[in-house]
């Protein structure tokens, strides 16, 4: 069963930094693109990175380029977001979802249940 799990938000103070997680399963981390979304209140979701499994590439938001880094940790089960000098714009709720062939507008399926970052002194 395909199934993505995020984790690591929570509080953090403007300027501050913190690390997300999406852990999969029931796939591989070796084809496709693994993507950040997030979603503020009274607002659409919107992409924020996505790691394409094909050729390592990340692509990011141009509103966190050069503050947030994608990864995939060696054990190819976790997709990593590093978020530093985080803003209070970058609240919301973030999702990972899963996308079979790369980083697409669309198409993407199996979202995770979402982890809620705060962005407050």
């Amino acid at each position: 069963q395909v199934q993505l799990v995020e984790s690591g938000g929570g509080l953090v103070q403007p300027g501050g930094s913190l690390k997300l997680s999406c852990v999969v399963s029931g796939f591989t981390l070796d084809s496709g693109a693994i993507g950040w979304f997030r979603q503020a209140p009274g607002k659409e979701r919107e992409p924020v990175s996505c790691f394409n499994n094909n050729d390592g590439s990340a692509h990011y938001a141009d509103s966190v380029k050069g503050r947030f880094t994608i990864s995939r940790d060696e054990s190819q089960t976790t997709i990593l977001l590093q978020m530093n000098s985080v803003k209070p714009e970058d609240a919301g709720v973030y999702y990972c979802a899963k996308h079979p062939a790369g980083c697409a507008l669309r198409g993407w399926k199996n979202w995770g249940q979402g982890t809620q970052v705060t962005v407050s002194s």
